[in-house]
């Protein structure tokens, strides 16, 4: 298999999960996008950790991109299903995980129902926050998210292009990737507001504490949540720490290479 992932699906308990695989390699490594995206998120990335002889299998979250919705709102529990089901589906005892943002916390929750099948953790933007926090986010992102509907002037679309654009300004292909960015917040089989709901939910800071498995804690200094590395240093010192710099939420994007080589050095190590 060259550097582009085959696309396949795997049972689990709330139907079909969509995930993409590079094939072969020495080392094996789960991906757990941020919400609101999917799998995709790692496009660019994919063909480097093929070339450094990592297997990469990217994992669309329940209800985002072509893996199937639960039947109501999902808890960080119901997603991190999806990693045991995948894992069993590709006859995997152990492996690597790897989440950003929302996708940390899936993977911390998969390690913690199956500690014996999780090596390590790599967690990229982890989100410590207090239960005011997340309370505050659920007022205001969530329920901006819940609002959001169709019209038919299709005026939402361009609404919710022109409100990501300034995350992708600066890139040489930026309206390109917005538009993408677009579409795929929206091609899922759920509502899209599933996702920052149930992350705003979980509280990622104490979970953290109760991981067995080593982890690297993964961030860039341009990083909306940066801060929260910093805080995950503190919660959890026997975490290895790596930082990029600059960048923004859509670091994959930005600097494909410098994330990749990152987690190539944490998984040689």
């Amino acid at each position: 298999m060259s550097g582009s992932p085959e696309r396949s699906y795997a049972p689990g308990p709330f139907g079909q999960i969509h995930y993409q695989d590079t094939g072969e390699g020495d080392i094996t490594l789960l991906l757990a996008s941020q919400a609101p995206a999917t799998s995709w998120q790692f496009e660019r990335a994919y063909p480097l950790f093929h070339a450094a002889g990592i297997r990469a299998v990217g994992i669309d979250t329940l209800g985002f991109g072509l893996s199937d919705a639960p039947p109501g709102p999902p808890s960080i529990a119901d997603y991190a299903t999806s990693i045991i089901a995948v894992m069993d589906h590709l006859g995997l005892e152990a492996a690597h995980l790897c989440g950003h943002h929302t996708g940390s916390m899936i993977i911390t929750e998969a390690a913690l129902s199956a500690p014996a099948r999780i090596a390590s953790l790599i967690l990229a933007g982890p989100v410590p926050l207090t239960l005011e926090e997340r309370k505050a986010y659920i007022d205001s992102i969530v329920a901006e998210e819940r609002a959001y509907e169709a019209k038919a002037d299709g005026s939402h679309l361009a609404d919710m292009f022109v409100r990501r654009l300034p995350w992708v300004r600066d890139m040489p292909d930026a309206l390109a990737l917005c538009s993408r960015y677009t579409i795929r917040t929206l091609m899922g089989s759920g509502p899209f507001w599933y996702g920052h709901h149930a992350a705003f939910n979980y509280d990622h800071g104490e979970a953290m504490q109760r991981l067995a498995q080593p982890a690297l804690i993964l961030t860039n200094t341009g990083d909306m949540i940066y801060p929260l590395a910093e805080l995950t240093r503190q919660l959890c010192p026997h975490f290895s720490y790596a930082e990029l710099e600059g960048g923004g939420i859509d670091i994959v994007d930005q600097d494909p290479a410098g994330w990749v080589a990152a987690i190539d050095r944490y998984l040689r190590d």
